[in-house]
């Protein structure tokens, strides 16, 4: 019997680990497996230069920052296990949690399985990835690589708009490509991007290639046209691919709400869900931020959260 469990082993879940074992929970953290699609320690672990986490004046890479936040939380006696959660039951007190053939039981579940960023499906975006290739023009988009170059930004919503006003800051021009003729994104959003000096937008248009070397890391993207089918190359240092991200909660349909895009729900100003007991953190549950910063802010609060419903079950 747990008193808490994790699910996930980002900003998120190591932050809930370090301030829950703080209060003397001794929580278990699944992570993940390594042979999972998604790796343990989150997408930092994908992420080679972080420049915007408090405390690192010089940066850090992602693999580097993950490692100090699990092991601080370890100092508290966190402990941490490379396990994939397959099952849960949400019936009845205490909850269950199944890893295969494997059965937890726990007072307290907090959800810190984060999400994923879309790509195309090219086998050059992952060739390429921190190579020039991301999908984060916040986290990396001031790095010297894209710095007064050319770059490219693949989508037509308004995270695309985001990303691309946000990069025109820092590089030479910024190339958006969208598949139609038109942005899904809200007028304004569209009209301040098709407006700007810096930012050229690639209409009709899709990515079949991403261009590059091991040496130099990506020089160009293979553009299709949608209409005609004819093919141009066009030179570029960055390829930042906007076409949103997939919450990693498909385990709990039926047991939670979620959003009209997959993200749990959690009551307002509060990491609670809908099944007591079960709190829900970081980009699994935050469709706007986004960012390891914040994950780990929420990851504080569903653990104080957590914290105190337990403090409330003794007192009863």
């Amino acid at each position: 019997m747990e008193k808490v469990i994790i699910m996930g082993g980002g900003p998120a879940g190591c932050t809930a680990a370090l301030y829950a074992a703080r209060a003397g929970l001794s929580p278990l953290v699944l992570e993940g497996e390594f042979s999972q699609a998604i790796l343990p320690g989150g997408q930092l672990m994908t992420t080679t230069e972080v420049e915007n986490f408090p405390g690192y004046p010089n940066g850090i890479t992602g693999p580097e920052l993950m490692a100090d936040l699990k092991q601080q939380a370890q100092r508290f006696d966190a402990r941490f296990e490379y396990k994939t959660v397959t099952a849960l039951d949400f019936s009845g007190s205490p909850l269950k949690v199944s890893v295969n053939e494997e059965s937890y039981e726990t007072a307290v579940l907090i959800i810190a399985t984060g999400a994923t960023a879309r790509y195309l499906g090219l086998e050059s975006e992952q060739r390429f990835l921190n190579m020039g290739v991301s999908a984060c023009a916040t986290c990396d988009g001031a790095l010297p690589r894209f710095r007064n170059k050319s770059v490219i930004v693949v989508g037509g919503g308004d995270t695309a708009m985001e990303e691309a006003l946000f990069l025109a800051n820092f590089a030479s021009e910024v190339h958006v490509v969208h598949r139609r003729d038109k942005f899904r994104a809200s007028p304004i959003m569209g009209d301040r991007v098709v407006k700007h000096p810096k930012i050229i937008v690639e209409w009709n248009s899709v990515v079949d290639e991403v261009l590059g070397s091991e040496d130099e890391g990506v020089t160009g993207v293979r553009l299709r046209d949608t209409q005609t089918g004819d093919t141009r190359e066009l030179a570029c240092s960055g390829y930042f691919a906007a076409i949103g991200h997939q919450p990693n909660t498909s385990l709990f349909q039926g047991l939670l709400d979620m959003d009209e895009s997959g993200y749990l729900i959690t009551r307002p100003n509060s990491t609670y869900t809908k099944v007591p007991g079960v709190f829900a953190c970081g980009d699994v549950q935050d469709k706007t931020y986004r960012q390891a910063i914040t994950a780990a802010g929420s990851g504080c609060m569903a653990a104080i959260d957590a914290t105190r419903w337990l403090e409330s079950m003794d007192a009863q």
